[in-house]
């Protein structure tokens, strides 16, 4: 199944699934086995010096226990409450991976910290017949993964939120639904929420029916913003956690697969169709990204690169066969993968290639291989290829980047015949000090003591003076006067005086900045 870029579609149309997630930290303590199992519990975490309730699961929820209590207080309702400590990073984290599971029904998927999501649903609803069933699909997926999630759809992404978080009861209509809400669904800070409720503007359809203006004078822009988006007058769009690939493709399973050898024989279909698919488009990928997903809403991704932009299907499962072997822990299907995906995420201009009679062609595409399998298997920053840089500042003019990161070919200037190299083959990173004697204060080293070394210079060339960028750098920078020079043991050096004297510094300190062959 492929899927392209879909054409835009009119912000009136576009449909909003709301999730949130009322007990997670609880739940992911259940989850993961470190909660009793008998015994209610909370999360606890310290503000201004006091034990504050940051969660609770749901039978300390079902005593009265409620969030911001403080813990002496709850235990003082609930004596047996049991408190752990809370641990909002690997809540974020588990919220994560409820997303990736969400792309399962829709590429564009939003957090909403701390324990919501928002999904837009537009133009995938046909795939579960409605969007009813698929929303009741996604949180029958969530209760087997242990998760209790409230949802709503809607027309705008703040009023789905809105009414999953605060909805009471269902209503008629979307918009009647809304205008019940409290102006707590507005989700502003407690002063501006207080003053609403001061003023008799104690819910939404309260604040609907006024002029914006006044509100803006005495509220501020902040709640009109917030109003008009949650009513959907005006655009208002979900940032998604990822940007929808070029090329997407997609095999439904009507049973689960238990085997990972079956799935990654899918996945072969997959980069043959989109191979073929690019073939026609006179196109290739540089990154490939396969995601499993398991029935229980888990999703596993495996992502590979190339250094140049590839489309034969061999080649791709080739890399794919090297990434698994480098996994500490192999893919677990648990209960089977119903739904394998693979993604280019972007697309570049592929043509066929011309074999040059001396064979160039083919030990630049043998060299790219092995570059990919090599940084697939070791880790993309373990090998690096060299980059000039269009600057005259020395430690700035080559940049060591990732081998599979490959740009166009760098032009190297050439050396001249039997002149020696202007510069050295090993540069100190930073420059170290040295010690140096010098006829006069602006001349070249006679002589300079290094790493507890004494060396006398019998030849010099130099000074080649290189001033500070003053148009990238702020402030005022020195002026490096460099010199290429040789002691009388024929070792040879890349030194250089930082400050012109008297005119930048009194006295100017020496470097080594190289070591020549």
């Amino acid at each position: 199944m492929n899927r392209r870029t879909s054409p835009p579609v009119s912000p009136r149309t576009r449909r909003y699934l709301g999730l949130w997630f009322p007990l997670l930290p609880a739940e992911r303590r259940a989850r993961d086995g470190t909660a009793p199992t008998d015994t209610p519990y909370a999360l606890i975490e310290k503000v201004r010096g006091s034990m504050r309730l940051a969660a609770v699961d749901a039978r300390a929820q079902a005593m009265g226990i409620a969030i911001d209590m403080t813990l002496a207080d709850a235990r003082a309702r609930v004596p047996e409450l049991v408190g752990l400590d809370h641990d909002p990073v690997a809540d974020h984290l588990l919220l994560e991976r409820i997303a990736d599971g969400c792309d399962r029904y829709t590429p564009l998927v939003a957090i909403d910290p701390p324990d919501g999501l928002t999904l837009d649903i537009t133009g995938c609803a046909h795939l579960f017949a409605s969007e009813e069933a698929l929303a009741d699909d996604l949180v029958a997926r969530l209760a087997a993964y242990g998760l209790h999630a409230r949802h709503a759809l809607a027309a705008t992404p703040e009023a789905a939120q809105a009414l999953a978080r605060f909805q009471t009861m269902p209503a008629a209509d979307e918009q009647g639904a809304v205008r019940r809400l409290g102006v707590v669904a507005l989700r502003l800070d407690e002063t501006t929420e207080l003053a609403l409720r001061r003023a008799g503007l104690k819910t939404i359809g309260d604040l609907a029916g006024r002029p914006t203006g006044p509100l803006a004078a005495r509220f501020g822009n902040a709640m009109t913003d917030a109003l008009t988006r949650l009513l959907g007058k005006s655009d208002s769009r979900i940032t998604p956690r990822r940007v929808a690939p070029a090329l997407l493709v997609e095999r439904r399973l009507a049973e689960p697969i238990a085997r990972t050898e079956h799935a990654l024989a899918i996945l072969g279909e997959l980069t043959a169709e989109a191979a073929q698919d690019m073939e026609e488009r006179h196109l290739g990928g540089r990154r490939f990204v396969a995601r499993f997903f398991r029935s229980d809403g888990l999703a596993i991704d495996l992502a590979v690169e190339t250094s140049l932009p590839v489309r034969d299907a061999k080649v791709v499962m080739r890399l794919f066969d090297e990434r698994l072997d480098t996994l500490t822990d192999p893919i677990d299907p648990g209960f089977g993968f119903d739904l394998i995906r693979l993604a280019v995420p972007t697309l570049a201009p592929l043509a066929p290639t011309q074999l040059l009679l001396e064979g160039g062609a083919v030990a630049e595409g043998e060299l790219a291989a092995l570059i990919d399998r090599l940084s697939t298997r070791m880790g993309r920053g373990r090998f690096r290829r060299l980059s000039p840089r269009d600057t005259h500042i020395p430690e700035q003019a080559v940049l060591a980047l990732p081998a599979i990161d490959a740009t166009s070919p760098a032009s190297w200037p050439e050396p001249e015949t039997g002149e020696p190299p202007m510069r050295p083959v090993h540069m100190f990173d930073p420059p170290q000090p040295i010690q140096v004697t010098a006829q006069v204060p602006d001349g070249p080293p006679r002589q300079f003591r290094w790493r507890r070394t004494l060396h006398d210079v019998l030849r010099f060339e130099g000074p080649e003076r290189i001033a500070a960028e003053w148009w990238h750098e702020k402030g005022a920078k020195l002026t490096r006067d460099y010199y290429r020079i040789e002691d009388t043991r024929g070792r040879r050096f890349w030194v250089f005086r930082h400050g012109l004297y008297e005119s930048e510094r009194r006295d100017p300190g020496w470097y080594m900045h190289g070591l020549f062959a």
